[in-house]
């Protein structure tokens, strides 16, 4: 576990990884779609977040879905994720 780091333009990649305390600042964050991250009481600032292998083929999944007709259950998803559903 990284804690109390500041990442300073840096990559992070973030599968399987915990930060506490952290701040990131103008960092490129990847996720590839492996374990979840956990992040406790971290900063993100000017941060570019990119997905990659299985982590950007179900962003490509849920985009096929939407041009398909399936824009509903894309839509609750996001709802879900954004927690709107609540």
């Amino acid at each position: 576990m990284q804690t109390a780091t500041i990442f300073n333009h840096e990559t992070v990649v973030l599968d399987g990884e915990s930060f506490a305390d952290c701040e990131f600042r103008s960092c490129r964050m990847i996720y590839s779609g492996g374990e979840l991250p956990h992040f406790d009481s971290c900063r993100f600032d000017e941060c570019e977040w990119k997905f990659e292998e299985a982590a950007i083929r179900t962003l490509g999944f849920l985009k096929l879905v939407w041009g398909v007709g399936g824009k509903a259950p894309v839509q609750a998803m996001i709802k879900e994720i954004t927690g709107g559903g609540r």
